[in-house]
Protein backbone atom coordinates (compact mmCIF):
# COMPACT_ATOMS: atom_id res chain seq x y z
CA UNK A 1 0.00 0.00 0.00
CA UNK A 2 0.75 3.46 -0.54
CA UNK A 3 3.08 5.10 2.06
CA UNK A 4 1.33 7.44 4.69
CA UNK A 5 3.30 10.52 4.23
CA UNK A 6 2.90 13.55 6.60
CA UNK A 7 4.60 16.90 5.76
CA UNK A 8 6.30 17.95 9.14
CA UNK A 9 3.92 20.36 10.21
CA UNK A 10 5.11 24.06 10.59
CA UNK A 11 6.50 24.63 14.24
CA UNK A 12 3.59 26.27 15.65
CA UNK A 13 4.14 29.69 18.02
CA UNK A 14 4.18 30.13 21.22
CA UNK A 15 0.94 31.22 22.84
CA UNK A 16 -0.67 32.46 25.92
CA UNK A 17 -3.94 33.20 26.38
CA UNK A 18 -3.53 36.71 27.94
CA UNK A 19 -7.37 37.49 28.32
CA UNK A 20 -11.27 36.99 27.44
CA UNK A 21 -13.21 38.37 24.56
CA UNK A 22 -15.99 40.41 26.35
CA UNK A 23 -17.90 42.81 24.17
CA UNK A 24 -17.13 43.58 20.33
CA UNK A 25 -18.73 46.88 18.66
CA UNK A 26 -19.38 47.58 15.28
CA UNK A 27 -19.71 51.86 14.49
CA UNK A 28 -21.53 51.81 11.13
CA UNK A 29 -21.61 55.25 10.72
CA UNK A 30 -18.70 57.48 11.95
CA UNK A 31 -19.18 59.28 15.29
CA UNK A 32 -22.84 57.73 15.46
CA UNK A 33 -23.72 55.08 18.22
CA UNK A 34 -21.98 51.73 18.71
CA UNK A 35 -23.73 48.78 18.03
CA UNK A 36 -23.04 45.46 20.17
CA UNK A 37 -22.69 42.44 18.58
CA UNK A 38 -21.97 38.77 19.47
CA UNK A 39 -19.82 37.99 16.97
CA UNK A 40 -17.86 39.54 13.47
CA UNK A 41 -15.98 39.07 10.96
CA UNK A 42 -12.79 40.53 11.12
CA UNK A 43 -11.77 42.13 7.56
CA UNK A 44 -8.82 44.37 6.29
CA UNK A 45 -11.10 47.54 6.91
CA UNK A 46 -12.60 46.62 10.21
CA UNK A 47 -15.03 44.76 11.57
CA UNK A 48 -18.20 43.56 9.60
CA UNK A 49 -21.76 41.81 10.79
CA UNK A 50 -23.77 41.30 7.37
CA UNK A 51 -24.19 44.59 5.61
CA UNK A 52 -22.80 46.75 8.32
CA UNK A 53 -18.92 47.44 8.26
CA UNK A 54 -17.75 49.45 10.66
CA UNK A 55 -17.24 53.16 9.69
CA UNK A 56 -18.75 52.52 6.30
CA UNK A 57 -21.04 55.51 6.42
CA UNK A 58 -20.09 58.98 6.90
CA UNK A 59 -21.58 62.22 7.72
CA UNK A 60 -20.19 65.45 5.66
CA UNK A 61 -20.62 69.34 5.60
CA UNK A 62 -21.56 71.45 2.71
CA UNK A 63 -17.50 71.18 1.49
CA UNK A 64 -18.03 67.60 1.76
CA UNK A 65 -15.56 67.12 4.95
CA UNK A 66 -16.37 64.86 7.76
CA UNK A 67 -18.55 65.87 10.54
CA UNK A 68 -17.81 64.31 13.90
CA UNK A 69 -19.01 64.44 17.36
CA UNK A 70 -16.06 66.99 17.94
CA UNK A 71 -18.60 69.19 16.13
CA UNK A 72 -22.06 67.69 17.08
CA UNK A 73 -21.61 65.93 19.72
CA UNK A 74 -25.52 64.49 19.68
CA UNK A 75 -24.26 61.90 16.50
CA UNK A 76 -23.59 59.82 19.07
CA UNK A 77 -27.25 59.19 19.68
CA UNK A 78 -28.39 58.28 16.08
CA UNK A 79 -27.91 54.67 15.54
CA UNK A 80 -27.93 52.37 12.39
CA UNK A 81 -29.21 48.84 12.15
CA UNK A 82 -29.40 46.52 9.40
CA UNK A 83 -32.19 44.28 8.47
CA UNK A 84 -31.79 42.10 5.52
CA UNK A 85 -31.35 44.47 2.89
CA UNK A 86 -32.49 47.88 4.87
CA UNK A 87 -30.54 50.46 6.90
CA UNK A 88 -32.54 51.83 9.71
CA UNK A 89 -31.67 55.31 11.16
CA UNK A 90 -32.89 55.95 14.50
CA UNK A 91 -32.79 58.58 17.59
CA UNK A 92 -35.22 59.64 20.31
CA UNK A 93 -38.16 61.53 19.59
CA UNK A 94 -37.52 61.45 15.64
CA UNK A 95 -39.33 58.75 13.31
CA UNK A 96 -36.90 56.18 12.04
CA UNK A 97 -35.32 56.59 8.39
CA UNK A 98 -35.28 53.12 5.94
CA UNK A 99 -32.55 53.34 3.29
CA UNK A 100 -31.26 50.88 1.46
CA UNK A 101 -28.48 49.09 2.38
CA UNK A 102 -27.09 49.09 -1.47
CA UNK A 103 -27.19 52.78 -2.15
CA UNK A 104 -28.86 53.25 -5.68
CA UNK A 105 -26.00 53.67 -8.61
CA UNK A 106 -27.79 56.74 -10.15
CA UNK A 107 -26.59 58.41 -6.68
CA UNK A 108 -23.81 60.87 -7.17
CA UNK A 109 -20.36 59.78 -5.85
CA UNK A 110 -18.79 62.36 -4.11
CA UNK A 111 -15.05 62.80 -2.98
CA UNK A 112 -14.93 63.33 0.53
CA UNK A 113 -11.99 64.52 3.01
CA UNK A 114 -11.16 62.41 6.34
CA UNK A 115 -8.62 64.19 8.43
CA UNK A 116 -7.37 66.06 5.14
CA UNK A 117 -7.27 62.80 2.98
CA UNK A 118 -9.70 62.65 0.06
CA UNK A 119 -11.61 59.19 0.21
CA UNK A 120 -15.40 58.22 -2.00
CA UNK A 121 -18.57 57.76 -0.96
CA UNK A 122 -21.58 57.68 -2.54
CA UNK A 123 -24.57 59.98 -1.66
CA UNK A 124 -27.34 57.89 0.64
CA UNK A 125 -29.89 60.43 -0.78
CA UNK A 126 -31.77 63.61 -0.09
CA UNK A 127 -34.26 61.85 2.65
CA UNK A 128 -31.13 61.06 4.48
CA UNK A 129 -29.41 64.32 4.20
CA UNK A 130 -32.84 65.98 5.57
CA UNK A 131 -33.05 63.35 8.41
CA UNK A 132 -29.35 64.28 10.04
CA UNK A 133 -29.70 67.86 9.32
CA UNK A 134 -33.23 68.18 10.89
CA UNK A 135 -32.11 65.54 13.90
CA UNK A 136 -29.29 67.74 14.49
CA UNK A 137 -30.65 71.48 14.12
CA UNK A 138 -27.66 72.22 11.95
CA UNK A 139 -26.79 73.71 8.99
CA UNK A 140 -27.10 71.04 5.67
CA UNK A 141 -25.59 67.58 6.12
CA UNK A 142 -25.35 64.59 4.02
CA UNK A 143 -24.57 60.92 4.63
CA UNK A 144 -22.19 59.19 2.20
CA UNK A 145 -21.47 54.91 2.16
CA UNK A 146 -18.53 53.82 1.16
CA UNK A 147 -18.60 51.21 -1.38
CA UNK A 148 -16.36 47.55 -1.97
CA UNK A 149 -14.85 48.96 -5.21
CA UNK A 150 -14.11 52.59 -3.49
CA UNK A 151 -9.92 53.03 -2.64
CA UNK A 152 -9.38 53.04 0.97
CA UNK A 153 -7.41 55.70 2.62
CA UNK A 154 -3.65 54.73 3.65
CA UNK A 155 -3.17 54.67 7.39
CA UNK A 156 0.87 55.58 6.92
CA UNK A 157 -0.65 58.99 5.83
CA UNK A 158 -2.74 59.93 9.09
CA UNK A 159 0.13 58.10 11.42
CA UNK A 160 3.40 57.19 10.10
CA UNK A 161 3.90 54.17 12.60
CA UNK A 162 1.53 51.77 10.18
CA UNK A 163 2.54 50.00 7.03
CA UNK A 164 2.40 50.56 3.09
CA UNK A 165 -0.58 48.38 2.74
CA UNK A 166 -2.92 49.47 5.74
CA UNK A 167 -5.82 50.75 5.35
CA UNK A 168 -9.31 52.42 5.87
CA UNK A 169 -12.60 53.61 5.34
CA UNK A 170 -13.70 55.98 7.27
CA UNK A 171 -11.71 55.27 10.57
CA UNK A 172 -9.40 57.86 12.11
CA UNK A 173 -6.37 55.29 11.30
CA UNK A 174 -6.83 52.06 12.26
CA UNK A 175 -9.22 49.40 11.52
CA UNK A 176 -9.40 47.75 15.01
CA UNK A 177 -9.13 49.46 18.36
CA UNK A 178 -8.71 47.48 21.15
CA UNK A 179 -9.10 48.47 25.05
CA UNK A 180 -9.46 46.26 28.22
CA UNK A 181 -11.83 46.29 31.12
CA UNK A 182 -8.99 46.29 33.37
CA UNK A 183 -7.69 49.86 31.97
CA UNK A 184 -11.51 51.13 32.19
CA UNK A 185 -11.79 50.33 35.79
CA UNK A 186 -8.60 51.89 36.61
CA UNK A 187 -9.75 54.72 35.11
CA UNK A 188 -12.97 54.93 36.33
CA UNK A 189 -11.30 54.44 40.28
CA UNK A 190 -9.71 57.66 39.39
CA UNK A 191 -13.14 59.59 38.19
CA UNK A 192 -15.96 61.76 39.84
CA UNK A 193 -18.25 60.11 37.39
CA UNK A 194 -16.96 56.85 35.67
CA UNK A 195 -16.98 56.65 31.55
CA UNK A 196 -18.17 53.90 29.91
CA UNK A 197 -16.42 52.03 27.30
CA UNK A 198 -18.11 53.58 24.56
CA UNK A 199 -16.67 56.75 25.53
CA UNK A 200 -13.49 55.35 23.41
CA UNK A 201 -15.44 54.04 20.80
CA UNK A 202 -13.42 50.41 21.08
CA UNK A 203 -13.99 47.53 18.37
CA UNK A 204 -13.04 44.83 20.77
CA UNK A 205 -12.71 44.97 24.65
CA UNK A 206 -11.11 42.54 26.30
CA UNK A 207 -11.72 41.00 29.86
CA UNK A 208 -9.29 38.87 31.91
CA UNK A 209 -6.47 40.76 31.48
CA UNK A 210 -4.03 43.38 33.88
CA UNK A 211 -4.32 47.18 33.94
CA UNK A 212 -2.74 48.22 30.73
CA UNK A 213 -2.12 45.19 29.40
CA UNK A 214 -3.10 45.85 25.72
CA UNK A 215 -0.09 48.16 25.81
CA UNK A 216 2.53 45.54 25.27
CA UNK A 217 0.13 43.06 23.08
CA UNK A 218 2.22 42.85 19.67
CA UNK A 219 0.52 40.03 18.25
CA UNK A 220 -3.01 38.38 19.33
CA UNK A 221 -4.81 35.78 18.06
CA UNK A 222 -8.25 35.14 18.30
CA UNK A 223 -9.74 32.55 16.82
CA UNK A 224 -8.00 32.45 13.84
CA UNK A 225 -7.62 36.14 13.94
CA UNK A 226 -4.47 37.32 13.78
CA UNK A 227 -3.92 41.00 14.63
CA UNK A 228 -0.83 43.07 15.15
CA UNK A 229 -0.39 45.96 17.24
CA UNK A 230 0.82 49.33 15.78
CA UNK A 231 0.55 51.47 18.15
CA UNK A 232 -1.51 53.70 21.18
CA UNK A 233 -4.73 55.32 20.53
CA UNK A 234 -4.02 59.30 21.47
CA UNK A 235 -7.23 60.70 23.10
CA UNK A 236 -8.65 63.59 22.28
CA UNK A 237 -12.21 65.73 23.22
CA UNK A 238 -14.42 63.27 21.36
CA UNK A 239 -14.20 61.23 24.53
CA UNK A 240 -15.95 63.69 26.97
CA UNK A 241 -18.78 63.28 24.84
CA UNK A 242 -21.23 61.27 26.79
CA UNK A 243 -22.80 58.39 24.67
CA UNK A 244 -25.92 58.19 26.16
CA UNK A 245 -26.84 61.66 26.38
CA UNK A 246 -24.76 63.26 23.47
CA UNK A 247 -23.55 66.26 25.78
CA UNK A 248 -19.85 66.95 25.38
CA UNK A 249 -18.43 68.06 28.81
CA UNK A 250 -14.87 69.37 27.74
CA UNK A 251 -12.62 67.93 30.44
CA UNK A 252 -13.37 64.85 31.97
CA UNK A 253 -12.10 61.83 31.16
CA UNK A 254 -9.14 63.96 29.41
CA UNK A 255 -8.11 65.74 31.72
CA UNK A 256 -7.49 62.79 34.29
CA UNK A 257 -5.98 60.78 31.80
CA UNK A 258 -3.54 63.94 30.97
CA UNK A 259 -2.76 63.22 34.44
CA UNK A 260 -1.21 59.91 34.15
CA UNK A 261 -1.24 58.78 30.88
CA UNK A 262 0.63 60.71 28.49
CA UNK A 263 3.81 59.30 26.36
CA UNK A 264 7.05 58.74 27.35
CA UNK A 265 9.44 61.89 26.16
CA UNK A 266 10.86 59.36 23.53
CA UNK A 267 7.61 59.49 21.38
CA UNK A 268 6.34 62.75 21.69
CA UNK A 269 7.17 63.10 18.23
CA UNK A 270 4.16 60.51 17.37
CA UNK A 271 1.43 61.34 20.38
CA UNK A 272 2.66 64.78 21.01
CA UNK A 273 0.78 66.35 24.54
CA UNK A 274 -1.94 64.12 24.11
CA UNK A 275 -2.93 61.08 26.71
CA UNK A 276 -3.41 57.27 25.20
CA UNK A 277 -5.48 55.16 26.19
CA UNK A 278 -6.13 51.80 24.03
CA UNK A 279 -4.25 50.36 21.06
CA UNK A 280 -4.38 50.74 17.23
CA UNK A 281 -4.35 47.11 15.22
CA UNK A 282 -4.45 45.94 11.84
CA UNK A 283 -5.29 42.88 10.39
CA UNK A 284 -2.90 39.67 10.12
CA UNK A 285 -5.20 36.57 9.22
CA UNK A 286 -9.04 37.51 8.78
CA UNK A 287 -11.69 35.14 10.49
CA UNK A 288 -14.47 35.36 12.78
CA UNK A 289 -14.30 36.73 16.73
CA UNK A 290 -17.00 36.24 19.15
CA UNK A 291 -17.94 37.63 22.86
CA UNK A 292 -15.92 34.66 24.66
CA UNK A 293 -13.41 33.92 22.51
CA UNK A 294 -9.43 33.44 24.42
CA UNK A 295 -7.29 35.95 23.42
CA UNK A 296 -3.94 35.05 22.78
CA UNK A 297 -0.59 36.41 22.93
CA UNK A 298 1.90 35.08 20.10
CA UNK A 299 5.28 34.81 21.13
CA UNK A 300 8.04 33.74 18.90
Amino acid sequence: GAVAWRARPRRRRRRQQVGTVAQLWVYPIKSCKGVPVPEAEATALGLRVGHLCDRFWLVINEDDNMVTARQEPRMVLISASCDDDTLTLSAAFTKDLLLPIRTPATNPVRTCRVHGLEVQGRDCGEEAAQWITSFLQSKPYRLVHFEPHMRPRSSRQVRDAFGPSDQVAYSDASPFLVLSEASLADLNSRLEKAVKATNFRPNIVISGCGVYAEDSWDELLIGDVRLRRVMACSRCVLTTVDPDTGVMDRKEPLETLRSYRLCDPSEQKLYGQLPLFGQYFTLQNPGTVRVGDAVYLLGH
